[in-house]
């Protein structure tokens, strides 16, 4: 069995990133020229660390399956990024940025890595702001901020509800430049097929050009992957279609540790299932949760008077409406982290006080919002006894000056309008925390492999804050892995230029065009659509909100079945050496198909519940996540390269200095 060493400085842990810096080893101006650094992905981490690789003076090579690096996912994000900069003087620092995210994280990440990612969150503010990105502002121009779930500050900088978009942007315009200077070499639709290992050491990539079907070799001294999350192994979540595991999950064929995979986040606030035809589900922002307040009906007929289309939110009178998560969490009310949120939500729902026609979905309400709002607004204009009429056209307009963009979506989804109904929401999979196993230099175990972003593990734990996505993905994009590289290629500047004839690529060349072949020679009776939505309903029924292991041991023989069936029966149309996207939806949900059992057997090796993993034979009387930190306070790392042998299992345990572990309390 393989050991695993973080490689975490010493030192007291506000002194550790600091010190690494001044010591972390230097590759030379003219040595950086000689080197060659591959970076898969563009979205907020990849498009951050290309760009900065090319300003340092590597050559780089970056892919991306789109046709454009702005098509990445982190587009979608909306509601906002993370620092600690204190701008709204309410006691937020860079330790509680740091101890809010331990604790949200329900005390099951690295100590140094989150104390970094607080270190840095506020370089990215101003990095992004000398990119131009148009951050909300108060009345007098400085950085406006709000709050989001798990914190008892307004550390969040948005804009509107775009942020990511606009961060994206920012970042895209870093990567145009480098492209344009000769430094970055970008290749669009591009899909990276496997890695390719040369002396232990990650030395280049196979790729298909998606649209010529070709499938080609790329080398280089290091690879770097920055390819996201796998969050649709479920089917139905938040993310984009095209999301995928593959990049990530060729590395763990290639020996990479998979760190934590059951550890996956269901977003509280997310549009529900309206019906079977559906193929992924849309986030409304956890920023509506600064003002919208989640109730379910009290009565138990009144929500079915809802179900049945009988009666409407607006006809529950306020005596009989439960503000739940207020009810459960008075410290934090609706602003309590998203695993808590979702699973109340699911209690309400399991009770039967649900409100949509499936019974799957509670409300998100803003008629106290819109009457305050609108009060604020009429006195600032003189008018201090307004009707409520004009109290509500205040409000509305308020509303709609912060979160518009989000309504209208809401409205074009779903037919109705929330300034007049409350939008019904239910939980959805929108992010995972789990991902390869990386040291404290964003390196696997692989040498000259390194991950970012959440294609890795290390920063969010068993449950991910609200905001810190796009926190993480530029600080180690822009921040982080640009210092920690160098420990690595320091040593490769005698390594000549990666000769792409070596046995090496032709070996793993083979390997992919003997998959791909082998998928378009089955010609079966099922489509690639349908087998990866029974995967999807697999994993959300037994590997979803809740688990337990009977259901999980069902759920291991239920995947490996359906991969027999996939490999037995599978239909995929059209030719190898050709633009053919259905094959590679196939090559992205054959290894859905692996990554799913895996993810059901750390689900299973985990004997406590913690932050988006519950199980449950483990919570407290009042149903809340029972950790077992005498056995399970560890990082659990998966080398799984034969599917025919049992996952091994290698731990990394999370040793606190700076704080101390104690019950996850919201109330």
């Amino acid at each position: 069995m393989i050991s695993i060493n973080a490689n975490i400085p010493e030192g007291a842990l506000a002194d550790k990133w600091t010190k690494y810096k001044s010591k972390v080893p230097l590759v030379s101006p003219a040595n950086k020229r000689k080197l060659d650094v591959i970076v898969v992905g563009t979205g907020l981490a990849g498009a951050s660390a290309a760009a900065s690789l090319g300003e340092l003076g590597y050559h780089v090579q970056c892919f991306t399956f789109h046709d454009s690096p702005r098509r990445a996912h982190s587009i979608a994000a909306q509601g906002g990024i993370n620092a600690s900069k204190n701008y709204a003087n309410d006691g937020d620092s860079v330790y509680r940025l740091f101890y809010d995210t331990i604790k949200g994280g329900d005390y099951r990440s690295r100590e140094a890595n989150v104390y970094r990612l607080a270190e840095v969150s506020g370089s990215i503010i101003d990095q992004s702001v000398a990119q131009g990105v148009p951050f909300a502002r108060e009345y007098g121009g400085l950085l406006e901020n709000r709050s989001f779930g798990g914190v008892q500050v307004s550390r969040t900088f948005y804009a509107r509800g775009q942020t990511g978009q606009q961060l994206l942007i920012g970042a895209y315009q870093a990567l145009s430049r480098q492209i344009s200077l000769g430094n970055v070499k970008m290749y669009n639709r591009h899909e990276m097929l496997d890695l390719v290992m040369v002396d232990g050491k990650a030395r280049g990539i196979i790729a298909r050009n998606l649209l010529t079907g070709k499938v080609e070799r790329f080398g280089a001294h290091a690879v770097v992957l920055g390819t996201g999350g796998y969050g649709n192994v479920f089917y139905l979540s938040t993310n984009a279609m095209g999301c995928n595991v593959t990049a990530v999950w060729k590395a763990t064929k290639r020996g990479a540790l998979m760190a934590n995979p059951c550890f996956t986040q269901i977003h509280p606030t997310c549009i529900p299932v309206s019906g079977d035809y559906q193929s992924k589900l849309t986030l409304m922002s956890e920023s509506l949760r600064n003002d919208g307040r989640v109730w379910v009906p009290a009565k138990k007929e009144d929500a079915v008077a809802i179900q049945k289309g009988q009666k409407k939110g607006t006809d529950i009178p306020e005596a009989d409406r439960d503000y739940f998560l207020e009810r459960r969490y008075p410290a934090f009310g609706n602003l309590v982290p998203r695993d808590v949120a979702s699973r109340a939500s699911k209690i309400e729902c399991d009770k039967g006080h649900g409100v949509s026609p499936t019974g799957l979905a509670v409300y998100l309400d803003f008629s106290a919002a819109i009457e305050r709002y609108g009060k604020s607004k009429a006195n600032t204009i003189g008018v201090h006894d307004p009707d409520a009429a004009t109290v509500r056209k205040f409000g509305v307009e308020v509303i709609a000056e912060k979160y518009g963009n989000l309504f209208e979506m809401y409205e074009k989804i779903t037919g109705e309008d929330p300034y007049v109904y409350p939008m019904k929401i239910y939980p959805a999979v929108h992010y995972t925390m789990g991902g390869l196993w990386v040291d404290y230099n964003l390196q696997t175990n692989i040498p000259g492999l390194f991950a970012m972003g959440e294609a890795n593990f290390s920063d969010h734990g068993a449950n991910r804050l609200g905001a810190s996505a796009l926190m993480q993905g530029l600080a180690d994009g822009y921040f982080v892995l640009p210092y920690t590289i160098g420990s690595f290629l320091a040593n490769e500047i005698r390594t000549p230029k990666i000769n792409t004839s070596a046995p090496e690529f032709e070996e793993a060349e083979n390997k992919i065009r003997s998959e791909l072949q082998k998928i378009l020679d089955i010609k079966g009776n099922q489509s690639v659509e349908s087998i990866h939505r029974r995967l999807g309903k697999i994993m959300w029924d037994y590997c979803g909100m809740a688990r337990n292991a009977e259901g999980l041991t069902k759920a291991r023989k239920m995947i490996q079945d359906l991969r027999k069936e996939f490999w037995s029966d599978v239909f995929v149309p059209g030719e190898l050496h050709e633009f053919n996207p259905e094959l590679e939806k196939a090559m992205r949900v054959a290894d859905f198909l692996e990554l799913g059992e895996l993810m059901v057997v750390d689900a299973l090796n985990r004997n406590e519940s913690c932050g988006g993993h519950f199980r449950e034979e483990y919570q407290t009387e009042e149903g809340e996540a029972l950790r077992d930190d005498e056995n399970y306070s560890y990082v659990a790392a998966w080398q799984w390269t034969d599917l025919s042998s049992e996952p091994s299992l290698i731990k990394e345990p999370l040793v606190y200095e700076e704080i101390k572990i104690a019950a996850r309390s919201y109330k």
